[in-house]
């Protein structure tokens, strides 16, 4: 009778490959388990592109736990024809992470608007400020040109600091068609930015 129930599913689960997407299923479905496999796999580029974005790595943690903790709650809402498991996460980071930027800098605004009426010299920061989250909505627009292949090699080698090896690893693609893919995504990058200048 102990190994009936065993075979219906008291087992302890089998260590699954690090799949975002089959992760992701299980997670859905309320598996602790598979939301621990799954952080591991997605928590690194969460949290790089977090701390690129806030540049403060307090408030990039915290963003970062709220973003895992968004996946662990809205794993159902994840529709594969969409895109990768990587892409959703981040772009759920990404919005998260401008959120926080954009309270930071309504915060900023409002001290600079106190501190003009007292006399204080914020307006140096608050423009240095407003000018990088210009440069990074402008980084991600042009982000949002490439195909998901590009953008998620991009994203993973050259903000994320993953190799081509690691990076191939987790698009389950070949290394050489990441590096391809980065270096026409970075062309089209470059192409992009350069002329919106």
């Amino acid at each position: 009778m102990e190994e009936n129930t065993r075979s219906e599913g008291t087992q302890p689960e089998p260590e699954r490959a690090s799949d975002p997407r089959t992760l992701l299923v299980e997670v859905a479905k309320g598996s602790e388990a598979a939301f621990e496999q799954l952080y591991e796999v997605i928590s690194r580029p969460v949290f790089g592109l977090v701390q690129r974005v806030v540049r403060d790595a307090a408030q990039s943690e915290e963003v970062t736990q709220e973003v895992l903790v968004e996946v662990w709650r809205n794993a159902t809402s994840y529709r594969p024809e969409k895109g990768g498991v990587l892409s959703w996460v981040l772009t759920m980071a990404h919005r998260r992470a401008v959120d926080r930027v954009r309270s930071e800098q309504a915060a900023h605004d409002r001290d600079a608007k106190v501190g003009a009426r007292s006399g204080s010299p914020a307006f140096d920061e608050v423009s240095e400020s407003a000018l990088a989250h210009l440069e990074h909505r402008q980084v991600w627009r042009c982000l949002s040109t490439l195909t998901e292949l590009q953008r998620e090699s991009v994203l993973l080698t050259y903000y994320r600091g993953y190799t081509y090896r690691e990076a191939a690893g987790l698009l389950e693609s070949p290394t050489a068609t990441v590096k391809t893919r980065l270096r026409d995504g970075l062309i089209r990058l470059r192409d992009c930015l350069g002329t919106s200048r």
